[in-house]
């Protein structure tokens, strides 16, 4: 049965592509000839062809490029990229390529690049207003460097998208220290058990097990959170009704 949340996320999921090629790479941050060459790979699904035969792109393209883009960053080939897009399910829905992009996020160690004022919005995918950026240095996803900005990659994107979410600056606030609280005691708990687990082993191998145990861990947790968050939001509604 489809819940009151499910409903609106799901409409939104399916709405029909209305971003021009040019738009989408605007908004990607990638060039136009770069959107067709992924095409071509396979790598994004093909445009939907509207009038005058005219190709419109929607918010699973925008997600996909993120994640090659997420990819490329980590250091992998194309021919890698391919497998490892070859292998996810077709049908993945914009929430679980974000939650894709954010497993391969975790691969990498926290790198934050200054950039200029142009970048910022480059990499962004849209012109930040100077009200934005406010935001998004108050929620600690740029910091101020000199005439430039401090970029941490990998939480941009994620930020932008918060721009969006019709919640108070307090509130996304709160959410993050919570989130940050949590997840470190989770990580703490785990980082304990693994470490009792592997107390007898050489410490080469112990660093490539954790090396390999790192995205799977991250998944999990991801996966175990989607879940817990999906049930209190149904014992919330319910308690609403009744």
């Amino acid at each position: 049965m489809t819940t009151e949340t499910e409903g609106p996320r799901r409409r939104q999921e399916c709405e029909e592509p209305t971003l021009t090629i040019d738009e989408l790479a605007a908004r990607a941050g990638v060039t136009v000839r770069t959107v067709r060459f992924y095409g071509t790979k396979g790598l994004l699904p093909p445009p939907v062809i509207g009038p005058r035969r005219v190709g419109h792109y929607g918010r699973e393209h925008l997600a996909r490029l993120a994640l090659i883009e997420e990819l490329q960053r980590q250091g992998m080939t194309l021919a890698a990229i391919e497998r490892y897009l070859g292998r996810l399910p077709a049908d993945l829905s914009v929430r679980e390529l974000g939650i894709q992009r954010a497993v391969v996020a975790s691969w990498a160690p926290d790198t934050t690049e200054t950039v200029t004022r142009g970048e910022l919005d480059r990499r962004a995918g849209r012109p930040l207003t100077d009200e934005e950026v406010g935001r998004l240095v108050a929620m600690d996803v740029v910091r101020r460097d000199g005439d430039g900005f401090g970029v941490d990659a990998g939480l941009l994107r994620l930020g932008v998208e918060l721009l969006d979410v019709p919640l108070s600056q307090e509130t996304i606030l709160a959410a993050r220290t919570a989130l940050v609280e949590h997840s470190r005691a989770a990580a703490h708990e785990l980082s304990r058990l693994l470490r009792d687990a592997v107390a007898e082993r050489d410490a080469r191998d112990v660093r490539s097990l954790s090396a390999r145990m790192h995205p799977l861990v991250v998944q999990a947790l991801l996966t175990a959170f989607q879940r817990s968050l999906k049930e209190e939001l149904r014992e919330w509604l319910d308690d609403d009704q009744g």
